[in-house]
């Protein structure tokens, strides 16, 4: 099996999804001869032509707004953001219409347009480039938001995405582009909308997704160490969330600790821990808790680490759970 990084891994299923389906397109700021800042749609131009291929203006909402259309005529639009903080220009376009065209036609037009998004930090870059704007879009119903963590998904996630006749956000974790794993091209995917359990354990459960899901699996592992036992679990939809894995997870360990990159007010982790309260509030030994960036906006690269969820900033919030 071929060792792929996550970049290579998207540029594969980005590839197979157009050698499958001609209606496929991509779009975005250079993304053809360049192949992308990040090099994720390095070559596809020279292969498939400037016609399904091709370099967008430095406006997002141009982007967007031209996908939508383009998805009205029976094509597969997949957009791609140059980085997380650049997408609020195409904002309006993807919650003011992206997301309402398929309910407001009464279900006659379909909206199958990937939204691709490099996000989160861990890059030393500054604001706008580095940024975590899920939990707008997890928000907003009618859209449907996925993050890969890893290449395997990587290269069979954007091709589901594709295939969905949905509007999907499709968040990448860029400081993981360039970490490698063996992926089989040939093994059946899980669905595109279930999380997983990457790591079993049985005293706390830890629920990543993105970026995120490395960290919480060093942290499981130093905290074998000290005999400790932590769960991962790699939620990769954002929405819908697979709250049936969740609960089962949560269920066996009695504890629950949400780690995202994202500020906590009103993040993910807010909406899972309501949930998880209310269906397991009397199954539990802890009350949930978060590990998230700060209340801020992204600082200057220079201090991003001590911004960002670590190592020992997850392993503190299982110390306290395991405390109660």
């Amino acid at each position: 099996m071929p060792q792929l990084t996550m970049a290579k891994a998207l540029n594969e299923g980005l590839r197979k999804a157009m050698e499958d389906d001609p209606k496929v397109v991509l779009m975005g700021e250079d993304i053809g001869k360049l192949g992308g800042v990040f090099r994720v749609t390095d070559g596809l131009q020279k292969d498939f032509g400037e016609d399904r291929v091709f370099d967008t203006p430095l406006a997002e909402s141009g982007i967007v707004g031209t996908a939508i259309g383009l998805a009205i005529r029976g094509y597969r639009p997949v957009c791609e953001i140059q980085f997380d903080g650049f997408v609020f220009p195409a904002y309006d376009q993807i919650v003011s219409q992206l997301a309402k065209m398929h309910a407001r036609s009464k279900g006659t037009l379909k909206m199958p347009v990937v939204v691709r998004i490099p996000f989160g930090g861990g890059i030393g870059a500054v604001e706008h480039h580095s940024e975590s704007p899920e939990a707008y879009f997890a928000h907003t119903a009618g859209l449907k938001v996925v993050s890969c963590s890893n290449p395997v998904d990587a290269y069979f996630m954007i091709q589901q995405a594709i295939k969905s006749d949905d509007p999907i956000i499709f968040f990448e974790p860029k400081r993981r582009y360039w970490e490698k794993a063996e992926v089989d091209t040939s093994m059946t995917p899980d669905s595109l909308w279930g999380a997983r359990v990457v790591r079993p354990g049985t005293d706390v459960t830890l629920l990543a997704y993105g970026p995120m899901v490395k960290t919480c699996m060093d942290a499981a592992t130093a905290a074998e160490e000290d005999g400790r036992s932590l769960e991962v679990v790699d939620l990769r939809s954002m929405s819908p969330l697979d709250y049936a894995t969740v609960f089962e997870s949560v269920r066996r360990t009695k504890r629950l600790v949400v780690v995202h990159e994202a500020p906590s007010f009103v993040g993910l982790g807010t909406e899972i821990a309501a949930r998880v309260s209310e269906e397991l509030y009397y199954e539990m030994e802890a009350p949930v808790l978060r590990v998230t960036g700060f209340d801020t906006p992204y600082p200057p690269s220079r201090i991003e680490e001590e911004y960002l969820p670590d190592l020992d900033r997850v392993l503190h919030v299982v110390d306290r759970s395991l405390a109660y």
